[in-house]
């Protein structure tokens, strides 16, 4: 997969589909799909890649053809598109349960054409393919000569890859996926029920809270249809949800009926059955502690400017941090603005630097300065530029007055126009007469 292979994603306008065509896009030749003509022409002009609304059509010269559709229309677009695959060519999908996406690539692609099921464990917010985690499902003699190019190729790209079985896939992600999204859900539309007011209950939150609290919204802020589906069509999920279920009850009555000892029992025997519980601890107090050591940056910067960057909106704000609480600081510029501490990364000197010198009006100014002859532009420039409050320094014009000493002049830039006098007063401290 080192040279650059013609893709073709059928339904890549949205979700993982449009990810992948975004970000393969510069190593592959990639032709998107979508059910809507408008919105597939739209996203091709932006992502720079072919749009076609034939799906027959658009695999006709594919080297490898991903299918990234709802779960529930997978399989049926696989028997409609998968018999037509070119000889050679490789058939992926990347949905979230494998068992019958599996089993309707083999069904219905040709045998001189390779599969590979995979699912990537990553949504279309992360940055870059690095450090994800991808799950292949290799069907015995159906990826003979592809697999090995395919592995190679996300090794090279610095993924992790877990290598398993459609089977064992969905049994795992009836937990991971399946319990985790049905126990949030659940915790939502039981916050809902009791009528408490969320946005009160986090004044009064612990970190474990407010860190719950954050990764139930997560869940239930995405596609409501997507989740039913999930739940839906992964049947391995019906135990889970049973069982979880059961456990709820079993727990709840032996908490009514004054059941310690059973109930502690219960606690130390799950506590044994989940495994690296020292790992568990320093992963979960780094992800608590993330609030705390962005909060105590912000506190030891009041009184001084710093940069934030809104996380929702993405826009930058620059400032003086006029006061922190637990939850939010207050940044003073022409105006005060109050940022969720959660809601921010704090960018650091060189983004704030640059940030500063794209987005605010410059001060020019012109110094002309009698210095010895031997004085070499580029050192002095050099100089010129760590001078702080310097932002952009050229010399423009170096008239000679005797055979010791020349008159340079610069011209140079800062953010305010205060800064000049400092640079007045820096080159008369090493030796430079003012003209």
């Amino acid at each position: 997969m080192t040279d650059k292979s013609n893709m073709t994603i059928i339904g890549g306008t949205r979700g993982l589909g449009r990810w992948i065509a975004e970000h393969l896009n510069n190593e592959f030749n990639i032709t998107i799909t979508s059910r809507n003509e408008a919105s597939g022409l739209e996203v091709a002009k932006e992502l720079n890649v072919e749009y076609n609304n034939d799906n027959i059509e658009a695999i006709q010269n594919a080297d490898i053809v991903i299918f990234s559709v709802p779960i529930e229309h997978t399989s049926q677009t696989i028997k409609e598109v998968a018999p037509h695959a070119p000889e050679g060519s490789l058939l992926m999908d990347v949905c979230s349960i494998k068992t019958e996406a599996a089993e309707a690539l083999m069904k219905y692609a040709p045998k001189n054409v390779e599969i590979l099921p995979c699912h990537p464990m990553f949504g279309p917010r992360v940055p870059t393919i690095k450090r994800q985690i991808i799950v292949l499902t290799p069907i015995e003699n159906r990826s003979n000569n592809w697999f090995n190019r395919v592995e190679r190729y996300l090794t090279n790209s610095e993924c992790e890859i877990v290598i398993t079985t459609p089977e064992e896939h969905d049994r795992y992600m009836s937990i991971v996926q399946g319990l985790t999204h049905f126990s949030f859900i659940t915790l939502a539309s039981t916050i809902r029920k009791l009528h408490i007011n969320v946005e009160k209950s986090r004044s009064f939150s612990s970190p474990v809270y407010s860190l719950m609290l954050d990764m139930v919204s997560r869940v239930i802020y995405q596609n409501p249809y997507l989740y039913y589906s999930i739940q839906k069509n992964n049947k391995e999920n019906t135990n889970a949800r049973k069982t979880l279920i059961k456990e709820g009850t079993y727990l709840s009555k032996l908490i009514e009926d004054g059941n310690e000892e059973d109930f502690v029992k219960n606690m130390e025997e799950s506590s044994k059955h989940l495994d690296n519980r020292e790992d568990a601890l320093i992963r979960s107090d780094r992800a608590i502690g993330m609030l705390s050591q962005k909060a105590n940056v912000l506190t030891k910067s009041i009184g001084k400017e710093i940069g934030l960057k809104d996380l929702l909106s993405e826009k930058i704000y620059v400032g003086i941090v006029k006061k922190v609480t637990s939850k939010c600081v207050i940044l003073e510029n022409n105006d005060e603005i109050s940022l969720k501490i959660s809601n921010i990364d704090i960018l650091s000197a060189k983004e704030v630097f640059e940030w500063k010198k794209n987005n605010l009006k410059l001060e020019k100014f012109k110094l002309s300065v009698s210095l010895p002859s031997s004085c070499d532009e580029k050192y002095l420039i050099k100089m010129f530029e760590n001078i702080e409050g310097v932002i952009d320094v050229e010399i423009t014009d170096i008239e000679q007055i005797n055979d010791s000493l020349s008159n340079f002049t610069f011209d140079y830039s800062t953010f305010h126009k205060k800064d000049k006098n400092y640079v007045e007063e820096y080159v008369k401290g090493i030796g430079g007469k003012i003209n």
